[in-house]
């Protein structure tokens, strides 16, 4: 069964489509990755404080969307792609570095994409959280909101193949004991401050192109922030 995941109690009018929006989220951002388990409608509705004819229509609504299914009486996030299984059985720096291309040969082209596709909600959305990437950030704090950013843009390129083929991709960045330890050695903590805050700056010209809805500078701006990253990475982590 998913982990339980904290979910905001539902206060407005709009019951059954605030839960969907939430769920919804969670599923875009990789809290709850395509095959998981959803959880129970009892479970839901206990998080929500709504009542569970109100979940019940929200998840026949993410079914109708395609973003769940059904497998006999229990729900699952959808998942079209098989798992994306990473032998690491090289160095961790070559192991980043070779996320890291696959990465830029995914993400820039989805995020061109979803600059000329996305609706109002989306660019108003990734405004909102380019917004916290301010003051002093701390890494894993950090790394929750660049998630966050990165795989709301590429929502919207609204192809779910490449959504989830490039979540899956992400999957292996943030969560590989690699990328991990070059973030939190003691050694790199100050080069790891620096990356974050070159980090936000570029998410600030990633923000503005994909608001501005150009395809062009959305290209740019998000290669020469992969780049950025990948460089100072690999060249000046220990």
């Amino acid at each position: 069964m998913a982990e339980e995941l904290p979910f905001e109690p539902i206060t407005r009018d709009t019951v059954s489509s605030q839960i969907r929006a939430q769920l919804q989220r969670r599923i875009m951002i990789g809290d709850l990755a395509p095959g998981t388990r959803m959880p129970s409608e009892r479970d839901l509705s206990e998080q929500f404080h709504v009542a569970r004819t109100s979940v019940r229509e929200a998840m026949q609504g993410l079914v109708s969307l395609g973003v769940i299914e059904r497998r006999g009486n229990r729900s699952y996030v959808a998942e079209h792609l098989p798992e994306v299984v990473v032998d690491r059985s090289t160095d961790r720096k070559t192991f980043v570095a070779e996320l890291f291309e696959t990465r830029r040969v995914l993400e820039v082209p989805i995020f061109e994409i979803a600059a000329s596709r996305a609706d109002d909600e989306a660019r108003t959305r990734v405004a909102a959280v380019a917004e916290l990437f301010v003051g002093d950030l701390d890494i894993e704090e950090f790394r929750r909101l660049d998630r966050e950013f990165h795989t709301t843009i590429a929502a919207s390129c609204d192809n779910p193949f490449l959504v989830e083929l490039y979540g899956k991709v992400l999957d292996q960045l943030f969560k590989s004991h690699e990328f991990d330890d070059l973030l939190s050695d003691e050694k790199n903590r100050p080069e790891v401050r620096r990356i974050v805050s070159d980090a936000c700056n570029a998410h600030e010209a990633i923000a503005a192109a994909f608001r501005e809805g150009d395809p062009a500078a959305m290209k740019s701006a998000t290669a020469v922030h992969l780049a950025t990253v990948e460089q100072a990475m690999l060249g000046n982590l220990l």
